[in-house]
């Protein structure tokens, strides 16, 4: 959608757009390599039946004597792939338009796998505990409660086939979801920005900044799309050049952490 404001800014409206799909193409290919990751690793080691192998990247793998909680990571891994995949493919225009029944049944699976991935992610948070200290347990748990609550809005509005409404909760929906990922890139983002040193990271992600991103994986990305939002229907020309400019500069700095995560993370694992 193109708001009356937007009309009056051709330029600057098309500079905003044209960042916000920059963005958006940086951050899915960054999704979709870490559901390669995932598929690679987890995967693999399953299909080998190495399940004690998960252990290896898992703060807490498979325990011998917790079937509930081994059977809770098991769906975890595997739903998180799913919706890794399924999030990006969601937000695209041409795959809604040219496949409108596979964006509508994917998009209930979406949102019964937010729901269900959240729920497990809250089970094992206070049940086998996290990495560091109990705040970013908290950290954690305000995430998949923001998950179910965007989960629910975006459904309401598809049900009420109020489809502009729907797709911004949507949206709101796929970056919240997106957490776990932001959280990785920008921890690899904030490394190689200090010159490859964990400054304020701590050993078991306990250092200030890390204790930040627990928080900021969430609240941050909702609060960029909160002011696209704003500045798309009620800001002027000097509004829109600015934001396109903000989303330029987080775009080149999510490409950077997606990197980072890809050459750190995830391809020495595999």
């Amino acid at each position: 959608m193109t708001s009356a404001r937007g009309k009056a800014f051709p330029v600057a409206n098309a500079a905003l757009k044209g960042s916000a799909a920059l963005w958006f193409t940086v951050a899915a290919t960054g999704q979709f390599i870490f559901a390669a990751y995932i598929a690679l690793n987890y995967g693999r080691k399953a299909l080998g039946g190495n399940f004690a192998g998960w252990g290896e990247t898992l703060i807490h793998g498979i325990i011998a004597g917790d079937p509930i909680g081994n059977i809770a990571v098991g769906l975890h891994l595997l739903l998180a792939l799913i919706i890794t995949v399924g999030g990006p493919l969601q937000l695209i225009p041409a795959v809604r338009k040219r496949w409108p029944k596979f964006h509508r049944w994917n998009g209930r699976t979406y949102i019964v796998t937010a729901f269900v991935i959240s729920l497990g992610g809250l089970y094992m948070v206070w049940t086998r505990g996290v990495l560091g200290p109990t705040v970013n347990a908290v950290a954690i748990s305000i995430n998949a409660l923001l998950i179910m609550g965007c989960a629910a809005m975006a459904l309401r509005f598809a049900l009420r086939r109020e489809f502009e409404r729907h797709r911004r909760w949507a949206t709101r929906l796929f970056l919240v979801v997106g957490g776990v990922w932001f959280f990785r890139v920008g921890l690899m983002f904030w490394v190689l920005a200090n010159g490859g040193k964990p400054v304020g990271i701590g050993t078991e992600l306990d250092g200030p900044f890390a204790i930040f991103l627990a928080f900021a994986q969430s609240v941050a990305p909702l609060a960029v799309y909160e002011l696209y939002l704003r500045t798309r229907d009620r800001a002027g020309f000097a509004g829109h050049v600015g934001m396109a400019a903000m989303l330029i500069v987080l775009a080149l700095a999510t490409a950077v952490g997606v990197v980072g995560a890809t050459l750190g993370m995830w391809l020495p694992r595999l």
